[in-house]
């Protein structure tokens, strides 16, 4: 496709960020916002903290809530954004659950919790975010993974075998898109004290610094200013971009 070929993004470009009530999604939520999108933040059951983060934004913004492991409710909360907004040009694919536990004592439903939410969720919000952005010729996807998709972790069979599984729908979708300037990209972050982890151990923590070779943890603000590369870049799609100090390269 020639330069002339591809779309471009809209004047007044619209973003999801699903799992926008914790502590990255609402890093992500601020810095999309900065970058002049009017941001849709999504939340299953933290209202509270979606409406803080939006509070927060400049721009106008909608807060919705649904769970992305059901079809249903993806259809109505993407519904929703398009009635308030107007389609999704920008999709981070950020909510997630993480249920750890040793495979040989974890209850199935459990398991299969983990997976149906951060994989057939990111499925979800993504195929009915994606018809849009095709017709435009211009979009972007970003899925957030995780070092635990690379690395061996014990107790995450359910969220490793999630976030692998996302890297693999990332670069397949990716070659699909490609030729109508949508673009679809994974962003691995370290280690960063969240909703999701801070509950953590003291010792698991101290393993967990002791593993990274910049010896800390990173920030959300840090991590999520990437987003900006990721919107900005049309020429990278397929790839897996890890921002966590390290913990990947030893």
């Amino acid at each position: 496709m020639s330069g002339g070929e591809r779309g471009s993004r809209r004047v007044s470009p619209v973003a999801l960020v699903t799992g926008g009530s914790g502590g990255f999604g609402r890093a992500l939520a601020i810095q999309l916002d900065a970058l002049g999108f009017r941001v849709a933040v999504h939340y299953n059951s933290s209202e509270a903290a979606a409406r803080e983060t939006a509070e927060l934004l400049t721009n106008k913004s909608v807060v919705v809530s649904g769970d992305i492991a059901s079809w249903a409710d993806s259809f109505r909360l993407h519904d929703e954004i398009v009635q308030a907004l107007g389609p999704v040009d920008v999709l981070v694919n950020n909510g997630g659950v993480r249920h750890d536990s040793l495979m040989a004592m974890q209850d199935p439903e459990q398991w299969r919790s983990v997976i149906d939410t951060n994989l057939l969720g990111a499925f979800h919000i993504s195929r009915l975010c994606l018809p849009s952005m095709l017709t435009q010729r211009w979009g972007r996807i970003l899925n957030i993974v995780s070092p635990s998709a690379l690395i061996a972790t014990p107790g995450q069979t359910a969220y490793s075998a999630s976030k692998a599984g996302l890297i693999g729908l990332t670069r397949t979708l990716a070659a699909e898109c490609a030729a109508r300037g949508v673009t679809v990209n994974a962003l691995s972050p370290g280690f960063m004290i969240t909703n999701m982890t801070e509950g953590l151990p003291d010792k698991v923590k101290d393993g967990i610094r002791a593993k990274c070779p910049m010896r800390r943890f990173g920030t959300t603000d840090e991590i999520a200013r990437s987003v900006g590369f990721f919107v900005e870049t049309d020429y990278m799609t397929g790839q897996v971009v890890s921002i966590d100090g390290g913990v990947s390269i030893t």
